[in-house]
């Protein structure tokens, strides 16, 4: 795990991590300036009258159809609310009940767009409101502090009943709330389900070709009325909502793939993106190193990921996936990267961490990282995607070995912190170093042998100058060792380089001699 010492030493000498903004800090509020997009915290205007709510859609079918004495009272298809977690528990009582949360209010003009938003009435550190469009019958959390803030009506696309055109009630209800200027010309063809495609661009391959960002979550929203597609692997998406109204559209790094990028500055589980404004027809979005840095760096790590995953296949390197829910954090003003897989468990459970998070376990454990990556020197698609592959080569050695070797692992980096005072693997001398050497050598091999696979086989190896030999995977992987036969190897009770040799002749007796001739090459054995 990549200089973990790095994480561990903020967490130590406080809450570090989660108290500064890894993109660089707040921005102060900027003057009306027409609802400008940025990527820092979202700046409100003045609330806005909702055109969904049921007062509203009540006085637009009334203008429109005065003489319908037999109408019955409009019955909420929705509800408008938001709740204030006080935990982390809480937030995941909200999402097990399949909720999309907002961290902003819905109902307000945007003054400048962003990733994020934190109510001021709420102090830093702790869960703001969350907003939720909810149904009408749905029975509130016990518990969780909830208020309901609208009874709301959207009517299904294009529908008619009764003699009343619900489209054109839509319309109208958007006009007597002062909100017209948002709604678009009628056509012909009605309303329009928004779709597009999201790409990015890797300088490195394929001569900056776009391609897809893929198994993402694209949300678009006009006050409470809000759709959401995921993209395919070519980053092509649909929506399944027809609108007429102008859109905010937004990406979510929650992936199909059952992993999360996030960490907007507050406590979130999946990071969000402003992609800004378009019309119903739907947005396309090519990200690129110019684009805004940390939409490129979640974008190209989202990928890395999803590609790892889709190459853990049987028919590929036949490997585990990291465990599911993975949670990842990017940190633009750091250089190092790790796996501590706090999310799961690990050095929380047994409290080599507890002791330094005190108080804030309750609220930080569900929020906690178990890969971050540093984007400071890896600002590339090709950097940020050896990180990428580095961490969840550990991620996938975690998934079989757990948390007690995990916390040894984990140990033996802070202990040799401790002892040097510099961010690296100490020098393979002290207990329980080969935890440190079975990890570190997998996750270097993998990170070389999926690199070169994407970029083309001819970049020179990293790791090699560590203590620990990742050449000898490597030696063995270019004379019939697969990357599965080499996991094989790496169980729970694997903790040394001497008995990983003795293991993989056990289970390859066949090539016992290949095996010791890797490790004879590089002068590598050691006592357990």
């Amino acid at each position: 795990m990549k200089n973990f010492t790095a994480i561990c030493r903020l967490f130590v000498v406080g809450m570090t991590l989660l108290a500064c903004d890894p993109g660089g800090g707040f921005e102060a509020p900027p003057e009306d300036n027409g609802g400008e997009m940025g990527h820092g915290m979202i700046v409100l205007g003045e609330k806005l009258e909702n055109p969904y709510a049921v007062r509203n859609i009540t006085r637009a079918l009334d203008k429109l159809y005065p003489t319908r004495a037999d109408r019955e009272d409009l019955m909420p298809t929705d509800r408008y609310v938001r709740f204030l977690p006080k935990d982390g528990q809480q937030y995941e009582r909200l999402l097990s009940l399949g909720l999309l949360l907002s961290d902003h209010p819905l109902d307000y003009r945007i003054v400048r767009d962003g990733d994020y938003y934190q109510d001021p009435a709420i102090p830093e550190g702790e869960l703001t409101w969350q907003y939720a469009v909810v149904p009408p019958d749905l029975p509130l959390p016990e518990g969780i502090r909830v208020e309901i803030l609208d009874d709301c009506f959207i009517p299904e696309t294009g529908t008619r009943s009764n003699g009343i055109d619900w489209d054109a009630v839509e319309r109208e209800a958007y006009a007597l709330t002062g909100n017209a200027r948002l709604y678009r010309e009628p056509t012909r063809a009605g309303k329009t389900c928004p779709k597009g495609r999201i790409c990015i661009v890797d300088d490195d391959l394929n001569g900056g070709k776009p391609f897809g960002v893929a198994g993402v979550t694209v949300l678009c929203n006009s006050f409470v009325k809000f759709s959401t597609a995921t993209t395919d692997r070519d980053g092509y998406y649909e929506m399944s909502k027809g609108y007429d109204s102008q859109l905010r559209y937004r990406l979510l790094f929650r992936n199909v793939r059952g992993f999360s990028i996030g960490f907007n500055l507050l406590l979130l589980p999946a990071s969000t993106s402003a992609l800004g404004k378009a019309g119903p027809e739907g947005l396309d979005c090519t990200v690129t190193t110019a684009s805004e840095n940390k939409l490129f760096a979640r974008a190209a790590v989202n990928n890395a990921v999803y590609d790892y995953y889709s190459r853990c296949s049987s028919e590929d390197l036949d490997i585990p996936t990291p465990p599911d829910k993975l949670r990842i954090w990017l940190f633009h003003n750091l250089n190092v990267s790790s796996c501590p897989m706090l999310r799961h468990g690990a050095m929380v459970e047994d409290g080599v961490i507890s002791e330094y998070l005190g108080k804030y376990v309750p609220l930080l454990e569900l929020f906690l990282p178990d890969v971050t990556i540093g984007v400071k020197g890896n600002e590339s698609y090709s950097g940020l995607y050896a990180a990428a592959c580095h961490e969840m080569a550990h991620a996938s050695h975690y998934t079989r070995v757990g948390n007690s070797y995990w916390n040894k692992y984990i140990g033996y980096v802070l202990k040799s912190f401790a002892k040097s005072r510099k961010l690296d693997y100490g020098d393979g001398t002290s207990e329980d170093a080969g935890y440190c050497a079975i990890g570190e050598m997998w996750a270097y091999f993998l990170q070389d042998r999926m690199w070169n696979d994407r970029y083309g086989g001819n970049a020179a190896f990293s790791g090699l100058n560590w203590w620990f030999r990742p050449q000898i995977f490597s030696y063995l992987n270019d004379r019939r060792f697969t990357a599965s036969m080499i996991f094989q190897g790496l169980q729970s009770d694997i903790h040394g380089t001497e008995a990983l040799r003795s293991r993989l002749k056990t289970l390859y007796p066949s090539e016992s001699s290949l095996i010791d001739q890797a490790f004879a090459r590089y002068d590598y054995g050691d006592e357990d």
